[in-house]
């Protein structure tokens, strides 16, 4: 069946052309890999699919239970041997030497010429597989943040494009608890603060997370395939499936917006992959955007008659989202040196709540180095109804021309 028609809201095709102009040639002396992030915009309504073009039932290594993988490591966790470290901490001192910025890193001067065909394997996993890995074994303490970083930014290299996490440009970003007021989710991003996380997705294909230093109590990770969710739903309250496909969902912005650009998204959180014009027959994937602190913040416009506001079946069947992800969760906890990559297309992940250690314990707060990393559909990643699907730094958030920046620690 094709797309739904849509009265179109979206930024109209001239307007898209010019979008794309800025993104493809940005100024060098402020984006020094020649890519800006494409940012947060809506989808092409006309290329959102209706409930009845959507599959009853998913099959394939998408679609995982936590069985499958909690009593069995060595399908998901990877040790890093002597080897690859001592590769990937020669190119960490040669770039570190060369003085070059952070920012530029990339595949061509940071290479990697032994231990990349394994991480171009895990990127496919990534994004057509179970969606999920853990690295262990990176020596950060002994290597410190700067060498971490740098090491850490050229691995990701070669999964994706590091997109903009924030309206500070910050590409390589600090998941730290800062003190900010959690309750104000109109305002505060969660990673600034200990909260839980509920399940969600980031605004890039894959997102990964290195652990600095751990909490004293909590902030362990729950992964949960959206196929398998999307399964359940289909056959307990199909109901909610069908709501969750449709665009009448708005998503917060947070402040985070480029001048002219609207506070808000109207957006579905289930859609359908485009077609593939180079093979009209492949199979069109289901994906999933979502985070409930994103849908639940909205309240300054609803209750100013702006957008409506969230119905009571809207409610419900975000709870059940929830509660759908974590009766499949596959629950781990990252180790100081762990990495973490996660697919946002469709994995949710979660995180729990967690306690930092004493101001007197002299143990530093809990530390993640995190990477949004896009992979554009040329290039492997999933054909999305968005006008930037095929560029390079595909989602992220960018907010006007702020520079990208790659700070050692939160700020």
């Amino acid at each position: 069946m094709a797309p739904i028609a849509l009265e179109a809201d979206s930024p109209v095709v001239d307007h898209i052309e010019q979008l794309k102009s800025t993104i493809r040639h940005p100024n060098r002396s402020v984006f020094p890999d020649g890519l800006k992030t494409s940012g947060q915009h809506p989808p092409l309504y006309d290329q959102i699919y209706p409930y009845s073009s959507f599959p009853k039932s998913i099959t394939g290594p998408t679609v995982w239970n936590p069985e499958d993988y909690a009593d069995n490591p060595e399908r998901w966790v990877h040790q890093f041997s002597a080897d690859e470290i001592n590769e990937i901490s020669q190119a960490a001192d040669n770039f570190m030497s060369s003085k070059a910025s952070l920012t530029g890193i990339n595949k061509e001067n940071f290479p990697l010429p032994n231990l990349a065909p394994s991480l171009h394997a895990m990127r496919r996993e990534m994004l057509d597989g179970k969606g999920f890995i853990l690295y262990k074994g990176f020596p950060v303490q002994q290597w410190g943040n700067h060498k971490s970083a740098v090491a850490y930014m050229g691995l990701g290299a070669y999964i994706g494009y590091p997109v903009s996490q924030n309206g500070r440009g910050h590409i390589l970003g600090h998941v730290k608890d800062l003190g900010d007021d959690s309750t104000q989710i109109d305002k505060v991003r969660i990673y600034r603060t200990n909260a839980r996380q509920f399940f969600h997705a980031d605004d890039c294909d894959i997102v990964g997370l290195l652990c600095i230093a751990k909490s004293e109590f909590g902030g362990e990770s729950d992964v949960s395939s959206i196929h398998h969710v999307w399964n359940i739903l289909q056959a307990e309250r199909p109901d909610v499936a069908e709501l969750l496909t449709q665009p009448i969902w708005y998503f917060d912005r947070k402040g985070e917006v480029s001048q002219g650009e609207d506070p808000y998204i109207r957006t579905s959180v289930f859609y359908l992959e485009t077609p593939d014009p180079a093979n009209p027959d492949r199979e069109q994937r289901v994906y999933c955007k979502w985070d409930p602190y994103f849908v639940k913040s909205l309240s300054r416009f609803s209750d100013r008659g702006i957008i409506p506001p969230l119905s009571p079946a809207q409610a419900e069947a975000a709870q059940l989202l929830e509660d759908t992800c974590n009766r499949v969760r596959l629950h781990m906890v990252l180790d100081v040196g762990d990495i973490q990559f996660v697919s946002n297309s469709h994995t949710l992940h979660a995180r729990t709540a967690y306690r930092d250690f004493g101001p007197d314990s002299g143990k530093p707060r809990r530390h993640l180095m995190r990477l949004w990393l896009s992979v554009p559909e040329d290039e492997g990643g999933w054909r999305l109804p968005f006008w930037d699907s095929n560029e390079k730094k595909r989602g992220g958030i960018q907010v006007d021309d702020t520079p990208p920046v790659a700070r050692l620690d939160a700020d």
